[in-house]
């Protein structure tokens, strides 16, 4: 992007017009991390909190050296919770594995369950088996959706060896908990996971029949692929 757009678009975000800001940091999208982020620092700490919380986001998406610490200040001592979770979020995003502590920290220590629940999402987005303890944990939680993120994140670190703790909410009352099981089982490759999808193949809420046929084709595919791959070896 030219230098007169990257002026624009600072002069936008010096407006006093909270939506011409808002708009500025949405045109970041063409821009490259580099020229990005200083633009975005300049509303880091806007008086307005959704472009406090767009600008929190966009760290995670424009990414360059600045961002992890940046983000790492932001979740660890911000008085706004709602930028705690975002700056969260924002880690997971970056898919820094030096993040894994910071997101582990924040589950056990932050008394809000939003900031709790962006660290379980993220947790999943690092991909990182370490995980496993603290999302085991997260199942515990009252808070349906902390519940359904920690689920999902299990799926997405692959541990496979927590089929059995995820098993129970086959049956829970809430139909987007059950969809988002048959979503993580398909990552969970077991003759139990196996027969769990088959179960929720025939639920009674069509997405989580979807869900369950999608993940059972994927699990399907997957062990096609492995015996090929050991016919061509053998």
């Amino acid at each position: 992007m030219d230098q007169a757009s990257l002026a624009h678009i600072s002069a936008q975000l010096d407006s006093p017009n909270s939506k011409d800001r808002l708009l500025a940091l949405a045109s970041l999208r063409a821009v490259p991390a580099e020229d990005a982020v200083p633009l975005i620092k300049k509303v880091l700490y806007d008086e307005i909190l959704p472009v406090r919380s767009m600008a929190v986001f966009a760290l995670g998406v424009k990414q360059t050296e600045e961002c992890y610490p940046i983000l790492i200040k932001l979740l660890e001592s911000d008085p706004d919770y709602g930028i705690r979770a975002d700056a969260a979020g924002a880690l997971g995003y970056l898919e820094d594995g030096r993040a894994f502590e910071p997101l582990v920290r924040a589950f056990y220590e932050d008394t809000e369950w939003l900031v709790r629940f962006s660290a379980a999402v993220s947790l999943g987005n690092l991909k990182d088996i370490r995980a496993r303890e603290v999302l085991l944990k997260a199942l515990e939680s009252e808070e349906t959706v902390l519940k359904q993120a920690a689920i999902a994140a299990l799926g997405e670190i692959n541990a496979v060896d927590t089929v059995d703790a995820l098993l129970k909410f086959a049956s829970s009352d809430d139909w987007l908990t059950r969809q988002r099981l048959a979503e993580a089982l398909g990552c969970l490759d077991s003759e139990k996971s196996l027969s769990a999808l088959r179960f929720l193949a025939k639920d009674e809420h069509s997405q989580v029949r979807e869900a369950a046929a999608l993940s059972i084709e994927k699990l399907e595919l997957k062990r096609l692929s492995k015996e090929k791959a050991g016919d061509e070896m053998a």
